[in-house]
């Protein structure tokens, strides 16, 4: 199939992770404090989540978004919960308009209105001609899904998403927000600044009981100047990393590990990333026989919820603990 007849009517899906077979273990944390106790049963939050749930794209819609089943086709409950964990997941629609195929019709499309009509064709014609062509390919274009993972942690009033970028994360407070009605929820922040903590590690002070630096920092100069640096698969206690920080430069990224549990990346903004939780943890899963799917998934997302309730408030402590926002 050439681009010039390019069109499609199936769907191309980012499939659901949690389909794979199991359970996968959030990789990125982008972390909120709610601003109130939230109180709504996993019922009531079902309900609330229905009147936005997931309808896909119509077909003249570029994109949309709604609320899916964490447990995709293993479950109609748009809500899973485990314990005071609640578990929910945004998909997005989005169509694929490849920019080529868009030029390539544009082209013929100018090429014949000059060649027949003996004229040139200028630019706010051309985007004209150009909206025309997409509103034709519209209705015939794949759709491609991702999926969003999040939960509420009603016990200690956070809100953690697995995405690297806050945008994305801001973008699935949106949504929930706007299904809600409201929705206090601001980013985790602590006391001491942690980009202050983390060049103070490398610089040779000791770390709290439980943690250990890891092999990977990113440094920056204050001077845009002055340099930026990273540094992967090295000892970080080597002189050649002190060096650096003793000529100015402070630390926006430090890999570390705790209670050999987990390993991650700590960013300068409490974002945590490439998270890995290590064999002690996949041990709890070892010997649990047949079970179901959904079995299996509440398991899961039990202990990774869980382990992560208790590291949160050690890491948030090795900070000076956490700045509570004025309105909590």
């Amino acid at each position: 199939m050439t681009n010039k007849n390019w069109s499609g009517t199936a769907t191309v899906r980012i499939m659901c992770r949690f389909l794979r077979g199991k359970f996968m273990w959030f990789r990125n944390l982008q972390i909120y404090r709610l601003g109130q106790t939230f109180n709504l049963s996993p019922e009531t939050l079902h309900d609330r989540l229905q009147t936005q749930a997931f309808q896909g794209c119509s077909r003249m819609d570029m994109s949309a978004s709604g609320w899916i089943s964490p447990l995709g086709r293993h479950s109609d409950m748009l809500v899973h919960a485990a314990n005071d964990f609640l578990m929910i997941c945004r998909r997005r629609g989005e169509k694929i308009m490849p920019a080529g195929v868009v030029k390539e019709l544009l082209d013929d499309r100018v090429a014949e209105i000059e060649a027949t009509e003996s004229r040139e064709v200028y630019r706010r014609e051309r985007r004209r001609l150009k909206d025309e062509i997409i509103i034709d390919l519209l209705p015939r274009t794949l759709t491609r899904h991702t999926d969003l993972f999040a939960y509420l942690d009603t016990r200690n009033g956070l809100l953690v998403i697995d995405t690297p970028t806050s945008s994305k994360a801001e973008d699935q407070i949106s949504l929930l927000r706007a299904t809600l009605g409201s929705l206090k929820a601001t980013p985790l922040d602590a006391n001491e600044s942690a980009t202050a903590v983390m060049t103070r590690w490398l610089k040779g002070t000791p770390l709290p009981a439980g943690f250990e630096l890891g092999d990977t920092c990113e440094l920056k100069h204050p001077d845009p100047d002055g340099g930026q640096v990273t540094i992967k698969g090295q000892e970080l206690t080597a002189g050649e990393v002190r060096n650096h920080v003793n000529h100015g430069k402070y630390a926006v990224k430090l890999a570390l590990t705790w209670k050999d549990r987990l390993s991650f990346v700590l960013q300068d903004d409490l974002s945590i990333k490439r998270l890995k939780f290590e064999d002690v943890i996949r041990e709890a899963e070892g010997d649990t026989g047949e079970e179901d799917y959904a079995t299996r998934f509440d398991r899961d997302f039990s202990l990774m919820a869980l382990e992560l309730a208790d590291f949160l408030p050690q890491l948030l402590e090795t900070l000076g603990g956490e700045a509570l926002p004025e309105a909590a």
